[in-house]
């Protein structure tokens, strides 16, 4: 259809397509919720002060576990960025849950739980008691806190989206590249720098160093080291600027059939003395949970060093999880300790650098797991270390130094 336009009925079409698209405009980018941002955390020993720039909704807060967290959801709240952590509080993290709900975790050196809190009388800050626990006594579900009445934010009354197709779904993380020697028999080991995306792990105060940043950049130092030495294979589970959920982390390892799994980290403590290295490996009480998880989760079906469960009853499919994982366990132990002998010589490590933790990212049950800190960012001097060209190849030579000499070892007992 042909529609012959005046002069006037042209101008005419043209204000009323304007003023469509002002309304349109409004629309979708008009927040009508009032949010505040975050504008600074403080942890001074059992006390917590959140502070807001404006008024948010309420705040709700859970305990986690493995490891060992609280966090605190800001309802009608905007995410600012870390915090200052004191005492039991080793580090402060935040993020955007979703668009109306900010984040704050606080990284804790022992399990606590919040026994109260309270609003300022203007609604703009929070203050929150905490309380170390033990394992037994920690409370599940959550606790709300809310400001006055006159001074909480109104929730959105509206809420608007534009809707885009996206695709099918993936069924799994993409398998990343192995490098190395072509030779499927030679040991394959998976590196796997920590956090990434919008998670930057732990900030330094000294020049705002991301641990994103400063893992990933050892991660592949250790691989060209490795690469080098030519004894075995290495990949990657990320090497760009992206993030990935734990159990993907450990699960890359698992479908590509690795011998060894090593996470590398970068802590941060309130005492900003606090230097070194430290290894951990999983605790024998979470992997007795964990095999249980896998049991029920995979119904049988999967496959532990070879052996199909599929076919087998629940006592004796626990049994094999079970002496699987306690393998497991002794040989990442083995290998921890000899990451300390062989690293020393190149690492400075913390005293008793060899700990147990409930980690999620190390409860493959079937791959030798150890999580690696290489150091403190809340450390002025472990920072210019880690950063630094000859920082980052002391590590990567004592890491692979550690690696080779466990293969070694390994194919010496064979």
């Amino acid at each position: 259809m042909k529609f012959d336009w005046t002069k006037k009925g042209r101008a005419m079409h043209k204000q009323a397509m304007a003023l469509v698209t002002i309304l349109l405009s409004s629309l979708l980018l008009t927040n009508p919720a009032q949010a505040g941002s975050i504008s600074r955390i403080e942890v001074r020993g059992s006390q917590i002060t959140v502070s807001f720039d404006d008024l948010v909704e309420g705040v709700s807060t859970f305990s986690l576990i493995g490891p060992d967290r609280i966090a605190v959801d800001v309802r009608g709240g905007k995410a600012g960025r870390g915090g200052y952590a004191k005492g039991i509080v080793k580090s402060v993290r935040q993020g955007q849950y979703n668009p109306n709900i900010a984040r704050i975790v606080f990284d804790l050196d022992r399990p606590a739980v919040i026994t109260s809190g309270r609003f300022s009388k203007d609604g703009k800050s929070l203050q929150l008691s905490l309380k170390a626990v033990g394992q037994s006594q920690l409370a599940t579900g959550r606790q709300s806190f809310l400001p006055p009445l006159k001074f909480r934010a109104e929730p959105p009354k509206k809420s608007y989206s534009v809707k885009v197709p996206l695709g099918k779904p993936q069924d799994s993380v993409r398998l990343p590249k192995i490098y190395g020697p072509n030779d499927s028999k030679r040991p394959l080991v998976v590196i796997d720098a920590g956090h990434g995306g919008h998670d930057p792990g732990a900030v330094s105060p000294h020049g705002g160093k991301y641990e994103k940043d400063v893992v990933l950049a050892i991660a592949t130092a250790v691989r060209d080291r490795l690469i080098a030495g030519g004894q075995v294979r290495v990949a990657l589970t990320r090497d760009t600027d992206k993030f990935l959920v734990l159990e993907e982390r450990y699960g890359i390892a698992r479908r590509l059939g690795a011998d060894l799994f090593i996470s590398i980290h970068a802590d941060a403590a309130g005492n900003q003395a606090a230097s070194g290295a430290t290894v951990y490996t999983l605790s024998e009480v979470a992997s007795d949970r964990e095999a249980a998880k896998l049991a029920a989760r995979e119904n049988r079906a999967n496959i532990i060093n070879g052996v199909n469960l599929g076919g087998s009853n629940n006592d004796v499919s626990s049994i094999l999880i079970d002496l699987t994982q306690r393998e497991t366990l002794n040989v990442s132990a083995d290998f921890a300790k000899l990451l300390i002998r062989e690293g020393q010589r190149k690492i400075t490590f913390r005293t008793n650098p060899h700990r147990f933790a409930s980690l999620v990212v190390l409860k493959a049950p079937d791959t030798p797991s150890v999580l690696f800190e290489s150091g403190y960012l809340s450390n002025k001097d472990d920072v210019a270390f880690l950063s630094s060209k000859e920082g980052k190849t002391r590590i990567a030579t004592g890491i692979a130094s550690a690696i080779e000499s466990h293969f070694a070892r390994k194919l010496a007992l064979r």
